[in-house]
């Protein structure tokens, strides 16, 4: 297994979106064909969000890119996928998405050690345009401080 690449597809414009509190690792229910395009990094998480759905988390607008070697398996890349957590995990999440504001943003789609691929979530407040400036203000002035 050591010589597995690994993969590790980001939300790169999450963290300066929300303001995040706390994380979860989930799994995620995936074909065949889908887990050897996650693989390939042929994924996209920028535009998912979760939601439940009777009880149950499911993430929505994540992209999984058609497999080729595929064959007759009918592939929907944008179709709504089921996370897997555990009960008191499930209800921390649906307590805080109860608050208003609050949404539960994928932050990193990977695979894991044992093969498994696994999707980081956290549950974020948006963030308004002032609080946005004033991380991008204490961000010059760390790199400004690290220069000298």
């Amino acid at each position: 297994m050591a010589d597995r690449k690994q993969v590790h597809i980001k939300n790169r414009k999450a963290r300066h979106e929300y303001a995040l509190e706390g994380s979860f690792t989930a799994g995620i229910v995936l074909t065949g064909a889908e887990v050897k395009s996650v693989r390939d990094a042929r994924a996209s998480i920028g535009e998912a969000y979760c939601l439940f759905d009777n009880d149950r988390l499911i993430i929505r607008g994540m992209h999984i890119s058609e497999f080729k070697q595929a064959g007759y398996a009918e592939q929907h890349p944008d179709r709504d996928r089921f996370l897997l957590l555990k009960k008191t995990e499930l209800k921390k999440l649906k307590n805080k998405v109860k608050d208003v504001g609050y949404t539960i943003v994928p932050l990193e789609l990977f695979v894991s050690e044992t093969g498994y691929i696994k999707l980081v979530i956290a549950p974020g407040k948006g963030k308004k345009l002032y609080d946005k400036r004033q991380d991008l203000k204490k961000k010059d002035m760390s790199r400004e401080i690290d220069r000298f």
